[in-house]
């Protein structure tokens, strides 16, 4: 399926994703938005990840993301496409509107590399929303500003949301993929950190309206991490 691109993308018009999700809100009720009134504690929804490097033999140029949501978080999305045919104006227009929003969290990544950040680009090269049985899923390549050198120092990735509104996991080392030409020269790790009872707690505590400290960093004690190495 040929990944869409001539939708005008405009994250800055779009409030953050995976707040206050209520159903009487049209545009809330797209996949990452819109979850039943009965959903207590953090986390609300999920979403499964699969992250394939794109890279040419010199250098890592940015990571192509399928996301499989939730059932329950896929539901609004996938009544809204109906029966539509995968290409059409209504799956272009859904893919834009949550592309949109998850823009505005810039990719919900952070992509390091000796402690220094790595930019990319605002805009994806190219996604698309589709249908897998009951869920909702999200393909997108997120562009590196520059592409990486792939000998030197280790480069680090993470993907998840500030909140922990969302859990975003990847299952186990099999959801990282490397093209086939680095897989002999290059290393993918996962690593999976286990927060203590108390802040499992605490998480559990939290219902959907409630969003902690900002400075608690919660959803970043729960994230995993990926480290590419290659020589």
């Amino acid at each position: 399926m040929a990944l869409y691109r001539d939708v005008t993308l405009n994250p800055n018009r779009n409030r953050p994703l995976f707040r206050y999700a209520f159903r009487h809100a049209k545009w809330l009720g797209f996949a990452l938005f819109c979850l039943p009134a009965t959903v207590v504690a953090h986390p609300h929804s999920f979403i499964d990840m699969q992250t394939t490097l794109v890279a040419n033999e010199t250098s890592l140029t940015g990571l192509k993301m399928v996301w499989t949501m939730d059932e329950i978080t896929s539901a609004d999305l996938l009544y809204d496409a109906q029966n539509a045919k995968p290409g059409s104006d209504i799956w272009k227009k859904l893919a834009a509107e949550v592309m949109a929003r998850v823009l505005s969290q810039h990719y919900f990544t952070d992509f390091y590399r000796e402690g220094k950040p790595v930019k990319y680009l605002d805009l994806p090269s190219e996604y698309q929303l589709s249908r897998k049985g009951d869920q909702a899923v999200l393909e997108f390549v997120l562009p590196l500003a520059k592409p990486q050198t792939l000998t030197g120092k280790p480069m680090e990735f993470s993907t998840f949301d500030p909140s922990y509104f969302v859990d975003m996991t990847f299952k186990d080392k099999t959801a990282l993929h490397l093209p086939p030409e680095l897989e002999k020269r290059c290393s993918l790790a996962l690593f999976t950190p286990k927060p203590d009872a108390s802040l499992q707690n605490y998480a559990l505590s939290l219902d959907k309206a409630d969003a902690p400290p900002e400075d608690m960093d919660l959803g970043q004690q729960f994230a995993q991490k990926v480290t590419l190495e290659c020589h």
